[in-house]
């Protein structure tokens, strides 16, 4: 949520700010705005709703001037979508100029004290908040870094702040907590943002700014700080994507884009655990024999591979798995051994919810594992092991790719347990390898047969309610394609367990119904296609995805979609992207924002 972009060089800033602010429109957002430094004075321009409209009111940013400035797109928290609520903020005495990614818990008592001492509020943020108690302690004591930091201790929440100062108008100041942020050097220019595509054209060398720290930038150098003011040293790393991979690449849509790239991101992901059919993982220490439980902590699309994770997991291992959604296990004081294991998924690293719960885990001395696509991020630093998917970046606010890849690193997780606990032969781990390493072939296989869920999409393009039901790994599908199509179709959509239907939901099938039955596991087959009979008979419409040579079940489904098999462990990989496409065709076909839905954004870094 949120995008922060920063620039200290010596070439005309607000360009270089509105295109890095361009690359992050995926994060979602409902104002935008830009503050450069000139001739010691600083422009602020801001403009409600999508980047276009900075972008006229500043020439493309050839109307502001000065080589010195901070960027900001607003996701609204405290206070509606308007000009006045957008960032960049400044200061009551018009001293500080700050954008801010987060939330500040303690705002109103900040505002309160603030109030006490003279300050005036013009806008309903929290970030007009920090701005000002920034200014109130750099009045007392005219240090930068002390002031700043004396906030920093008084501020509850997290934060990525980037600050200008009028008296230092060739520097900007950064402090961070919990939110996301990047630094980055080269050529003599300095640039902040709070993910890698802002920066990737102009620099791959870039810097972590840690947990509760600070840094100055000037034109062409860094400086960190801890919370004293101490200077500290940090480890310049290089990005290794793609420029062109954060580009559309001829594809009207990123989402499109990512569905065709996802063969490569599992082939890159497979390729970079499995040595000469060896499973190399770096998880010395970790106990794996004496385990007693397993507890999978993910967010929405990273908890659904999580559900599928958890039926291959048991098998395999026969350790126990409970799945967890983040934001209910940090508070609800979990059950906790310390022969548990607690593994978090993220695409961003950043997730708050899943970051929350992860230190909870670490809290009460349990082994933790962050399965996460982002070099650096904060949920990869803290925990004691890190697997990391090679997706890429990923654009689209719908996730497709990266869901792919952390299933399959899932897999072979599965897999690494399973034979060191001694339940899996090495022939077994050879097959199961081997089968994974044609899911590539066959995910581009699937994504062959794409017009003809084009051609379904344009039939259902008005369908108000649609049902998605499976059993075991088709139930864990079936959530994914149902997120899928409510994220950017907007039709209203569920996934059950096909046995529950007749629990309640059934209740809600009529004439004209979508049904969507996933039908891939051989053993739980014909009562998936019993449960989709019985709504049938009560007026539905039914489409089923089920593997080559399951031609039978056009007897019973209207339109079915048909998945190259592989062994049904894995086969959830080759299920789920007939539903991505159908969801996509949907939003296409309704003429709506593929890769920016409304209400959402890319990476939640709040609550």
């Amino acid at each position: 949520m949120c995008g922060i972009v920063g620039f200290n060089g010596n070439q005309q800033a607000a360009p270089v700010l509105l295109e890095g602010l361009s690359k992050l429109e995926y994060r979602g957002y409902d104002s935008a705005g830009i503050a450069v430094f000139n001739q010691n004075e600083v422009e602020i321009v801001k403009a409600k709703g999508r980047l276009k409209s900075l972008m006229e009111k500043t020439n493309d940013g050839q109307s502001v001037n000065g080589t010195c400035g901070i960027g900001h797109t607003r996701w609204a928290t405290h206070g509606e979508p308007s000009e006045d609520n957008a960032h960049p903020h400044i200061s009551f005495h018009e001293k500080i100029v700050t954008v801010h990614n987060g939330i500040i818990e303690n705002y109103q008592e900040l505002k309160d004290r603030l109030l006490k001492e003279g300050y005036i509020f013009y806008s309903q943020t929290d970030t007009e908040v920090a701005t000002n108690l920034i200014e109130f302690y750099y009045l007392k004591n005219k240090d930068p870094l002390k002031a700043i930091s004396e906030a920093m201790m008084r501020i509850r929440g997290s934060y990525a702040l980037a600050v200008m100062m009028k008296d230092y108008p060739d520097q900007i100041f950064v402090a961070r907590k919990d939110s996301p942020m990047i630094l980055g050097v080269s050529n003599q220019e300095s640039y902040i943002a709070s993910d890698v595509p802002a920066i990737l054209k102009y620099t791959r060398n870039v810097y972590y700014i840690g947990n509760l720290e600070m840094a100055c930038l000037k034109k062409g150098s860094i400086s960190f700080y801890n919370l004293d003011g101490e200077e500290i040293e940090k480890e310049c790393q290089e990005i290794k994507w793609d420029a062109q991979a954060a580009e559309k690449g001829g594809y009207e849509h990123f989402m499109m884009k990512e569905i065709h790239e996802q063969p490569k991101a599992v082939e890159d992901t497979l390729n970079s655990i499995i040595k000469d059919n060896q499973i190399v993982l770096d998880l010395e220490g970790l106990d794996i024999s004496n385990l007693s439980q397993i507890h999978f902590v993910a967010c929405g699309s990273a908890w659904h591979v999580s559900m599928a994770c958890q039926y291959i997991f048991e098998d395999l291992t026969h350790i126990p798995v409970r799945v967890e959604l983040a934001s209910e296990f940090r508070y609800r004081n979990p059950l906790l051994s310390k022969k548990d294991l607690v593994i978090v998924i993220s695409q961003s690293g950043e997730t708050a919810d899943s970051l929350a719960a992860l230190r909870l885990a670490k809290e009460k001395g349990i082994p933790t594992l962050a399965i996460v696509n982002v070099l650096g991020s904060s949920i990869a630093r803290e925990a004691d092991y890190v697997l990391y998917t090679l997706a890429g970046p990923e654009i689209s606010v719908a996730t497709t790719k990266a869901y792919s890849a952390q299933l399959v690193l899932g897999y072979v997780l599965a897999i690494y347990f399973g034979k060191e606990k001694g339940l899996l032969e090495e022939e077994k781990v050879r097959y199961y390898l081997s089968e994974l390493n044609t899911l590539p072939k066959k995910i581009e296989r699937v994504l062959e047969d794409k017009e003809r869920l084009q051609w379904f999409a344009s039939k259902y393009s008005n369908a108000k309610d649609v049902f998605f039901i499976g059993r075991g790994i088709d139930y864990a599908i079936s959530l994914e394609g149902s997120l899928k199509l409510k994220e950017i179709s907007y039709i209203h959509s569920e996934a059950y367990a096909a046995g529950e239907l007749k629990h309640g939901a059934i209740s809600l099938i009529e004439d004209g119904t979508l049904l969507i039955g996933v039908c891939t596991q051989s053993q739980l087959y014909e009562k998936t296609i019993s449960n989709m009979v019985e709504c049938k008979s009560r007026g539905a419409y039914l489409m089923a995805v089920a593997p080559y040579g399951y031609y039978q079940i056009e007897d019973t489904a209207n339109f079915t979609t048909y998945i190259p098999r592989i062994d049904e462990h894995f086969i959830g990989s080759l299920a789920v992207i007939p539903l991505q496409l159908l969801a996509y065709y949907l939003s296409v076909s309704k003429g709506l924002d593929v890769d920016k839905p409304r209400n959402l954004a890319k990476s939640v870094t709040v609550e």
